[in-house]
C-alpha cells in the first residue's frame, strides 16, 4: 500500500471515529435538575423537576442523524477502500469523492444546526425572549459543544480525503 492510501485509511479510520464519537456523546446527552418557580413574592417558590435530553430539539436529533449516518458511511468507505483491489477504477474512486464531499455538507449542516441552538441556550435571545439554559444546564451544554467540536473535526477529516483524492487524481498518469 502507498503512502497515500495508508494516509487514506488512516483518515477514514479517523473520520469515522470522531462521527460516531459525535453521535455517542450527544445520544447519551440528558441532565435533570430541580429549578425553583416563583409565582409572587409573597408565596415561597416551588420546585419542579426539569430534564434536558437531546431528542427535545430538533436541531440536535438532526445532528445526530447525520453524525450516525456520517459513522456508517465512514466504515463502509473504509472496508471499500481496505478491500479495493483495483485502486484506479476511476468511477469508485469518483462515487467516493461525491460520497465525501455529501459528507462533509451533512456534517457541517449538522453541526451548524446544533451550535446555533448552542449558542441560544448559552446566551439567550432577549428579543425573543428566550432564556439561557446553559447556566441551569451546565453538562448538557458541555455534551453539545463536545458532540459539535468532534463533529466539526470528522467534517475536516473528510474535507481533506477531499483533497488527498483530487491531488491523487492529478499524479495518476495519463
Amino acid at each position: 500500500m502507498s503512502s497515500g492510501g495508508k494516509l487514506e485509511v488512516i483518515l477514514r479510520v479517523l473520520g469515522f471515529l470522531l462521527s460516531f464519537l459525535a453521535a455517542i456523546v450527544i445520544g447519551v446527552g440528558k441532565e435533570t435538575k430541580v429549578v425553583p418557580i416563583t409565582i409572587s413574592s409573597q408565596l415561597p417558590p416551588f420546585h419542579i423537576v426539569v430534564v434536558a435530553k437531546w431528542h427535545y430539539l430538533s436541531a440536535f436529533v438532526y445532528h445526530f442523524a447525520t453524525n450516525v449516518i456520517t459513522s456508517s458511511y465512514g466504515l463502509l468507505s473504509l472496508m471499500l477502500t481496505l478491500s479495493s483491489k483495483n485502486r484506479h477504477n476511476n468511477m469508485l474512486t469518483l462515487l467516493i469523492i461525491v460520497l465525501d464531499t455529501v459528507t462533509v455538507a451533512l456534517l457541517s449542516s449538522g453541526t451548524g444546526a446544533a451550535m446555533a441552538i448552542g449558542v441560544m441556550g448559552y446566551q439567550g435571545n432577549s428579543h425573543v425572549r428566550w432564556n439561557k439554559v446553559c447556566d441551569t444546564f451546565g453538562r448538557f451544554c458541555k455534551q453539545v459543544a463536545a458532540s459539535a467540536v468532534l463533529s466539526l473535526a470528522g467534517a475536516i477529516v473528510f474535507m481533506l480525503l477531499i483533497i488527498l483524492a483530487v491531488v491523487g487524481l492529478q499524479k495518476r498518469p495519463k
